[in-house]
């Protein structure tokens, strides 16, 4: 397996899309040297938006994490979330009514921010159902696993309604070798239980790459190939990226370790165009 340098492939393009967790950022906060990459990117005129799968917060607050860190090339404006995407659809199918959440409250200013009433699911009753119109879920914290995913299964059982994934990763890493299970995981559990089939948004799915690439011409005139992907996970970052259309670069600074990238590549079958260190190495 082949190693390249980060650097040497980010001047080939003119866009480069950002993951977020595992490619700038960890559990421990900006990986050192990411604010030097992103200087670099500026100075050739690189333009660059970070595509997360995160809808834990909302696009201000995910800024801030990385401002908070001296990141301040990251703006608001750079954020593409997947959260954003499920306002998008909120916004436009459901026009009235209360939204059943699985998250945080801050995870709920994408349901708030649509115009939509909010309940978490620990506040709803199952004898009064209500005027609930959709549920969203939205992040692994802010609610009881046990007692809560089990109140969302059976509302699920008790009312025909549409559920919104607003997260479609299944894990996310918590050191160098635990993960932690992310709402995609819980809702591909709940999906199965309740035999109804969920609305999806995030990596790979190609609606997140579409949303990126409308940011991207705005600032300038680009095609396919003048984007580059940049990710830690084959089943999102990857392998979406692949799907529609552009280059891809996998680091190994998140999800996937160095000893083991070779024959997990071989073993799924999704290939990157590069394989590096990191981004800041």
């Amino acid at each position: 397996m082949e190693l390249s340098h980060f650097m040497d492939i980010a001047l080939r393009y003119k866009v480069i899309f950002f993951d977020s967790y595992g490619v700038l950022r960890n559990y421990k906060g900006v990986f050192d040297g990411v604010k030097e990459m992103l200087n670099t990117l500026d100075k050739h005129n690189i333009s660059y938006f970070v595509l997360t799968n995160d809808a834990s917060r909302a696009p201000e607050q995910l800024a801030e994490k990385f401002n908070r860190h001296g990141i301040n090339e990251i703006t608001t404006d750079k954020i593409i979330s997947s959260g954003m995407l499920a306002h998008k659809y909120l916004e436009s199918k459901i026009n009235h009514g209360t939204v059943v959440y699985l998250g945080t409250e801050d995870s709920a200013h994408y349901i708030e921010s649509a115009g939509l009433d909010t309940i978490s699911i620990k506040d709803v009753d199952l004898d009064n159902i209500g005027d609930y119109r959709a549920i969203a879920l939205l992040d692994d914290e802010g609610f009881d696993w046990n007692a809560d995913i089990t109140k969302t299964l059976n509302l699920l059982r008790k009312a025909n309604m549409p559920v919104i994934v607003a997260n479609t990763d299944a894990t996310y890493p918590t050191s160098k070798s635990n993960v932690n299970v992310a709402i995609g995981a819980i809702a591909d559990m709940l999906e199965v239980l309740a035999r109804k089939t969920f609305i999806r948004f995030g990596k790979p799915d190609s609606q997140m790459f579409d949303y990126a690439f409308e940011h991207a011409v705005r600032e300038r005139k680009v095609g396919l190939r003048d984007i580059l992907m940049v990710g830690d996970t084959l089943k999102t970052d990857i392998i979406g990226g692949n799907k529609f259309g552009i280059d891809t670069c996998l680091v190994l600074s998140g999800n996937i370790q160095a000893k083991n990238a070779e024959m997990v590549i071989n073993a799924t079958g999704i290939i990157p165009d590069y394989i590096c260190e990191s981004v800041f190495a």
